[in-house]
Parts: C-alpha cells; structure tokens; sequence
C-alpha cells in the first residue's frame, strides 16, 4: 500500500481542524481515517459534496452530497 492510498476531494474547499485549509483534496494513507475526514468535514447548507477517491482503482468508496430537494421543502 502507498502512503497516498485515498483522496479526499470536495467541490468546495475543504476547511477543518484536522485538515489543510483552503484545499480541495488531501491524500490519506488509511480508508477509515479518510471515511471519517471526510465525513466530519461535511458543510450542510452550502451545495457541499464530498467523496473519498480509492487512487489505485479510481473507485469512490464514500460520498456525501447535500439534498437540494430537501432544503426547499423546509422553506
């Protein structure tokens, strides 16, 4: 295994205690650590989306994106 097994990838940019700021995607060595990055680092209410990429195989192991369906349904 690489040191850079998983991507972390954001259509914004990403911004967290245990993540650089200002970018859009962090290498990670480990798929639950980066699942979990990734999952914290989630912003509801901003159009966010946010996957964790397998780099060998190009396989999107986690994704979490914002309903827009469901935010207007609160309005």
């Amino acid at each position: 295994m690489t040191s850079a097994e998983y991507r972390i990838e954001s259509n914004q940019p990403l911004a967290g205690r245990l993540l650089p700021m200002g970018g859009r995607q962090v290498l990670v060595g480990d798929r639950g650590l980066a699942i979990s990055l990734a999952a914290k680092n989630f912003a509801p209410g901003t159009g966010h989306e946010i996957r964790v990429v397998h780099v060998p195989t190009g396989e999107i192991v986690f994704r979490k994106k914002e309903d827009r369906e469901a935010l207007l349904e609160d309005f």
